[in-house]
């Protein structure tokens, strides 16, 4: 839906011998682009910020793979007529010269279906080149899109005699940085995000890596210095630049490698179980590889690149995609209080044989009706809007770690959950019902089951849906972040749409702004959430890195809301302890954007709680506005947020190791309303490890004009409340 659409185009045609270099500059005029092609014939870009370099000059191209000269070809197999080119065929790198330049400017104001603010503009400048490889009698397009904010550009591959089907063996596109900048990273891994981040020079990674990668249920470190986009960097002289990509489909997963002689970093593609990194057939086109840099942290956080680099939303009826707050049967078994399994007596499963009449109830099964009733009188109690449960299902007695095809059907429920009388009781109290399909990572048997499990859903009132992916992949050999995954993912997602269901995957591919085209991807994981704090815990400023990082590609369900940090108390054997104060936990509702919001903590802990609670009860999951307040990865950011067509605000801060002092000012509030401010902050001598539960609640009349001196302790926060006064 455009409010305002303008577009204007030149074209520009030139000679070859003319078209050596072409610049482009942003519609602010503060970023620059230039672009032309070496001594080899190889395509060169370089970006300024302000007359500063950001990127200095680097190559793209790509390297197919090679083609086998002895193959037969054709249905006939008819031998090979280009034998003695095979080699010369791999090279999509040089021997380039430039065809044709085009150049022109867009600008839209489109509104999305949920996000953090209730219209986005998009606003290029675009440069298109069609580069002519005459050795090889084919030609390839670079369009690169320069925005206020960063560029994106990105390969395209129309349909021709000499380019049709073809194998990537690698993207060689380069970033070439200017110096040994700060980095705020995690190892490159084609099987999972969920690792700690590391902050240190680019020349440290090296010697770093080795403690950056913590064991992890599938994972598959590619290089010593290979880190995993969005990388999040700052410059000695105060330049804050994030490397990502956006529109990842039907290709691999981009990690980058870094030359740490030369401060180089080269693309890397997740490899299939051959070794392949792309099967590609024209026309057809790479992810866009982005660029987001700023002299102000905040204005990282505000950029919009992602998402405006993904085309307009293709589900035509969107009325049934709606945010979510819920809660779930889920943290007591993250402790290990309760289990998924509904009996220890089985070794194995075998569904549709394994008759679990005959076996004795392990006592600690979590999701049994007496006890989703609960958390449904929970949610109903406190105007939640749904509620999840994990560990439904029968096959969780073996279901991790045996390269198991057919682990789950997602269908049948264990002998003590009632489907029906769950559907009947959740109903009658106005509250939704949040499906599990955990898939074992056996994606060839979700896909067999996909629309019997949908439909299934649909016959129970279950609207959404939490996938997972937990484990090494079955087809064996494909990696989480392959392009056959990364269809999957995208298939399951469109599979969804056609029943009207909307999709929270849990382990899958990093987003990149997919959310508006298929806006019932409704949330993410794919990255370090809540439950590792229930593993040894997380940094104690990781909440302060992931919205410089993850959350550049989309929302995550980070699954907040932990009000007993010390895990021993859930489980006397777990000694794990949440490295927040509860504070902190509530600003998170502010700070890690997502229009899926889950209370993650047991109904009884939120109880000893109640004035904190409210918060999470108040605070809004869809916003109009959005301001950037304070921002410096790695030690403080503080957002500000206006609720869904209201005047009501909500504010956030979430602190790292050394705490945070805030002067705010209230000046995003409307000049001619007074409001109240209902203050949740840490207490003087709050922490997370000494005093995590020690906070304060204050109320304050304030206007536009008011401004407030607030301290967040170490691995601390506030939230606040700014109701409208009528």
């Amino acid at each position: 839906m455009n409010l305002k659409r303008t577009f204007a185009f030149v074209a520009m045609c030139y000679c070859a011998f003319a078209l050596s270099a072409q610049n482009l500059t942003s519609p602010d005029g503060n970023l620059k682009m230039n672009f032309s092609l070496n001594s080899n014939g190889a395509p060169v870009y370089e970006l300024f910020f302000k007359d500063k370099t950001v990127i200095k000059p680097s190559t793209l191209g790509l390297e197919l793979k090679r083609e086998d000269p002895e193959k037969r070809i054709g249905f006939e197999w008819t031998e090979r007529k280009d034998k003695e080119r095979v080699d010369e065929k791999m090279n999509l790198m040089t021997g380039f010269k430039i065809k044709d330049t085009r150049t022109s400017t867009f600008d839209e104001v489109w509104r999305p279906v949920w996000g953090e603010e209730s219209e986005i503009r998009n606003h290029y400048n675009e440069l298109e080149v069609t580069l002519d490889q005459p050795e090889n009698d084919r030609y390839i397009i670079i369009r690169f899109r320069l925005f206020n904010d960063g560029l994106g550009f990105r390969y395209e591959f129309p349909q021709q005699k000499n380019l049709n089907y073809f194998v990537i063996k690698e993207e060689h596109t380069q970033f070439a940085m200017t110096g040994d900048h700060t980095a705020f990273w995690i190892s490159g891994d084609y099987d999972t995000q969920e690792y700690d981040y590391t902050t240190s020079r680019l020349s440290e990674i090296r010697g770093k890596m080795s403690a950056a990668v913590t064991e992890n249920s599938s994972q598959y470190v590619f290089s010593q210095t290979g880190v995993q986009t969005a990388l999040m960097m700052k410059t000695d002289d105060g330049l804050y630049i994030n490397l990502h990509e956006a529109a990842l489909k039907d290709y691999s997963c981009m990690s980058l490698n870094l030359d740490d002689k030369n401060m180089i970093f080269e693309s890397w593609l997740t490899p299939d179980a051959k070794g392949d990194k792309g099967y590609m057939q024209t026309p057809c086109n790479s992810p866009w590889r982005t660029i987001i840099v700023s002299d102000d942290a905040r204005n990282i956080l505000a950029s919009r690149i992602t998402l405006n680099l993904n085309e307009p939303c293709k589900i035509e009826d969107t009325s049934w995609i709606h945010p979510v707050k819920y809660i779930g049967v889920w943290w007591d078994m993250i402790t290990n209080k309760g289990t998924w399994a509904y009996t220890d007596e089985l070794p194995s499963v075998k569904l549709g044989q394994t008759d679990y009449s005959q076996t004795k109830p392990n006592g600690k099964h979590s999701a049994n009706t007496a006890n989703v009733k609960r958390y449904i009188d929970f949610a109903a109690k406190h105007g939640f809007d749904a509620v999840l449960v994990e560990g439904w299902n029968q096959g969780w007695e073996d279901w991790f770690g045996k390269s198991k095809d057919y682990v789950f059907d997602f269908v049948t429920p264990y002998p003590d959950f009632d489907v029906e009388e769950i559907h009947r009781y959740a109903a009658s109290k106005g509250i939704e019902m949040m499906m599990h399909h955990e898939t074992s990572s056996s994606v060839r048997n979700y896909e067999r089951h996909m629309d019997k499990a949908y439909q299934f859903m649909v016959d129970n009132g279950y609207h959404s849906v939490k996938s997972g992916y937990v484990g090494d992949i079955i087809p064996r050999g494909e990696h989480h972040y392959g392009q056959w995954m990364v269809d999957h993912y995208l298939y399951a997602v469109k599979k969804a749409a056609d029943y009207k269901i909307m999709v929270n995957a849990h382990e899958a591919v990093r987003p990149t702004g997919l959310c508006r085209t298929y806006p019932n991807l409704i949330g993410n994981e794919s990255a370090r959430g809540t439950e590792y704090e229930s593993f040894g815990g997380n940094n104690v400023n990781h909440t302060t890195i992931l919205p410089f990082t993850r959350l550049i590609g989309g929302p995550m369900d980070y699954t907040p809301g932990i009000f007993e940090p010390d895990c021993s108390k859930m489980n006397p054997n777990n000694k794990s302890h949440a490295r927040t104060t509860l504070a902190r936990q509530l600003a998170l509702y502010v700070t890690m954007y997502s229009p899926l919001q889950m209370a993650a903590d047991v109904p009884e802990n939120y109880e000893r709680f109640m004035d904190a609670f409210q918060f999470i009860k108040d605070v809004a999951v869809d916003w109009d506005e959005t301001k950037y307040l304070e921002a410096e990865p790695g030690e403080y950011i503080t957002i500000a947020r206006r609720a869904k067509n209201t005047n009501d605000w909500y504010v956030g801060c979430t602190a790292g190791y050394n705490g945070h002092v805030s002067k705010l000012s209230f000046d995003f509030l409307d000049p001619d309303k007074k409001y109240e401010a209902i203050i949740y902050a840490d207490a003087k001598d709050a922490s997370w490890d000494k005093n995590p539960q020690a906070y304060t609640i204050t109320k304050k009349k304030v206007t536009s004009k008011s401004k407030m001196t607030l301290k967040a302790g170490i691995g601390g926060g506030y939230a606040i409340s700014i109701k409208e006064i009528k």
